[in-house]
């Protein structure tokens, strides 16, 4: 019976010892795992994936347009009603648009001589104001025809919105230089503010936002978004710099999941998608460096350098610094500086020294 209890006794203290072993083993993995996988996580993040891919930025107006985002660079609330009142204005007025042919458009461009040769010598621009893309720009098979026509079409829009900046800053600068200033200066103030996004009522911060986009980079821009005014987001919401919007109406991209994800804003007329573009790039918190470098050309009083500017636009698109490279080439190899000092006939006076 002793050597049977002794059995007994040898075969349970061997199942705790399997028991314990087992239960160490099992500590052991659970511990390393969770010492291991954070540190094979952060060398796949340095080696494998950079953070200037990751998509920060089409969040453009990516402002939700269904209540107020935060600034998290100032933490300033936007109201995006505000920011956005006077897009959507001009977007309501424009609700009953006709779409012109290619051959109409090219004949008015030809009635009105409006050439891109004669624009890069004279640097006037006609102020050909159309509201859709034609259907026909995608059957266009030359690409310097199509490039061409699509230069003609957006230029004039471009440097109409910088005027419209540019007269914005004169008067903010009349009212910076004043001692005092009168309640309709004071109101003008206010809705500015509400227009650019701060609630801090700091002018400093309001004449660094209200400033111009470069032309030759908002061309860029609209040509490497839409493909040359190709794209169905171009053809079908005027959309020409790919704005983002999760309940505004808009566009759903083919390989999105029903329900879920981003839509593509969509606008009545071009003119709203230049000018909502250009709000974007002058309030949201991803492009405070752009704004920054831009400030500093205007302090050193130079010319703003679209190339130079660029670089601080790698947000903008998931592939980041690839995204940069791609502008800068389409600014050099369609010479689209030659845009940048255009102004738009008939020519106003006030905007002859305008900062």
């Amino acid at each position: 019976m002793k050597i049977k209890k002794i059995k007994n006794l040898d075969l349970f203290e061997e199942k705790n010892l399997n028991v314990l072993l087992r239960t160490f083993l099992s500590s052991f993995l659970i511990i390393s795992f969770f010492f291991v996988v954070p540190m094979v996580i952060n060398f796949a993040d340095k080696n494998f994936k950079t953070k200037e891919f990751t998509n920060n930025s089409k969040k453009v107006l990516a402002y939700t347009l269904n209540g107020k985002s935060v600034n998290k660079n100032s933490n300033e609330i936007i109201n995006e009603d505000d920011v956005l009142f006077d897009i959507f204005s001009l977007n309501d007025l424009e609700s009953d648009t006709v779409r012109l042919s290619a051959s109409t458009i090219k004949q008015l461009f030809e009635d009105t001589g409006y050439d891109l040769k004669d624009v890069r010598k004279k640097k006037l621009v006609k102020p050909v104001a159309l509201t859709l893309l034609p259907q026909e720009i995608t059957m266009i098979e030359d690409t310097k025809k199509r490039k061409d026509f699509f230069i003609q079409i957006v230029l004039p829009l471009i440097v109409q919105e910088n005027n419209n900046i540019r007269l914005d800053r004169k008067t903010l600068f009349n009212i910076i230089n004043k001692s005092n200033n009168t309640s309709a200066e004071k109101k003008w103030l206010e809705k500015k503010y509400k227009q650019y996004g701060i609630n801090s009522r700091d002018l400093s911060t309001l004449k660094i936002r209200m400033d111009e986009i470069p032309v030759s980079l908002a061309i860029a821009q609209a040509a490497k978004e839409t493909g040359w005014g190709t794209s169905r987001f171009a053809q079908e919401g005027n959309a020409l710099f790919g704005q983002w919007t999760w309940s505004g109406e808009g566009l759903k991209p083919k390989d999105a999941d029903a329900g879920e994800g981003h839509k593509v804003m969509k606008f009545n007329v071009l003119q709203a998608s230049v000018r909502a573009y250009q709000r974007n790039l002058n309030t949201h918190s991803t492009y405070k460096d752009f704004r920054k470098a831009r400030a500093e050309f205007r302090d050193a009083n130079l010319p703003l350098d679209s190339i130079k500017l660029s670089e601080y636009l790698n947000k903008y698109a998931e592939t980041g610094s690839q995204y940069v490279e791609v502008l800068q080439k389409i600014i050099v190899q369609n010479k689209l500086k030659d845009f940048d000092d255009a102004k738009l006939l008939p020519s106003s006076i006030d905007l002859e020294s305008l900062i």
